[in-house]
């Protein structure tokens, strides 16, 4: 696991060890986060096979629904299966090449959803605030260099973090008390400084999500200010009522986010098995409540999954 020399010492491998303080109870652990996993697959596999299998769904707000199903089955891929493993089998090695794979998707896969949801909310702000110009405005080849460009963000704004990690020297313990590798967790291994990890974390955090809930806000107050400006009461129920389910789904990814975000930098005398469990659960309860809360919120969606499942039997 680790190579040595006169001056200094390298890891070859990390040692994730799961939820510190809690390591007799993680095969307890693993229930409700395995049936979290399977909902996930499930639900999200669901919208986009739907998405697909329906052409009446071919439109931009169904379209972006599926990009944000395909990065949620992604996003918990990278990081269930390993931990439920690390739960039932004890603490796991991970190779370094391997620990910084894992980190990279987790943190651009991360980014991908929130500037998927910075989408959604414009769709909705075009549909609504000038839907003379929606049909114009977003085409499919706007739906398709919007995916390119989420992907394009997310490459640039990690690989800097990337090789920020690959410029410092471990010269210490090889032991992550985590269930995932991340930025944070492997840097303050380094016996070099790590504050310009720190700083570059933190800034890239701030205008990359930070700036796209801001947005996202912005788009929300113009939607508001238009909807009450409607003339009838009906034509602002159904305003709201296409807006319902994204808001919820908002609401939930960044809200734990934040919290997460917040309580890790500031939370000093919050207990380590609190951080790590919120760590995990701000990145797998999206990923398991996005397709609920649209399959309930949205008609179109839930009858479309309904039809795909009567015909399966």
């Amino acid at each position: 696991m680790i190579i040595s020399n006169s001056t200094s010492t390298h890891h070859t491998a990390f040692l994730l060890t799961g939820v510190p303080g809690l390591e007799d109870f993680q095969i307890w652990i693993s229930i409700p986060f395995s049936f979290m996993y399977l909902l996930a697959v499930i639900g999200n596999g669901l919208v986009m096979a739907v998405v697909a299998w329906d052409r009446n769904l071919r439109e931009p707000m169904y379209l972006f629904l599926a990009m944000l199903a395909l990065n949620d089955v992604l996003l918990s891929t990278v990081i269930v299966p390993r931990m439920l493993l690390i739960f039932w089998q004890g603490p796991s090695l991970s190779t370094f090449p391997a620990c910084l794979t894992q980190m990279f998707f987790v943190h651009a896969l991360f980014l991908s959803e929130s500037a998927v949801l910075l989408a959604m909310a414009f769709d909705r702000y075009v549909a609504i605030c000038v839907p003379l110009r929606y049909a114009t405005l977003l085409m499919g080849s706007f739906i398709s260099k919007v995916g390119l460009a989420l992907v394009a963000r997310s490459v640039a704004v990690v690989t800097p973090g990337v090789l920020l990690i690959l410029r410092l020297h471990f010269c210490r313990s090889n032991i992550i008390h985590h269930t995932y590798c991340e930025n944070m967790g492997i840097a303050k291994l380094a016996c070099n400084s790590y504050a310009l990890n720190s700083i570059y974390g933190l800034t890239a955090a701030l205008l990359t999500t930070g700036l796209d809930f801001v947005l996202i806000t912005l788009s929300y107050w113009l939607i508001l200010r238009t909807v009450f400006q409607l003339p009838s009461k009906e034509a602002r129920t159904k305003a709201f009522g296409t807006c319902g389910a994204h808001i919820c789904v908002i609401l939930i990814f960044y809200t734990l986010a934040f919290f997460s975000f917040f309580t890790h930098r500031f939370g000093n005398h919050v207990p380590r098995h609190v951080l790590i469990l919120l760590a995990n659960l701000y990145l797998l309860v999206p990923p398991t409540m996005n397709p609920i809360v649209y399959g309930v919120k949205t008609k179109e969606i839930r009858m479309r999954v309904l039809g795909l499942c009567s015909q399966a039997k």
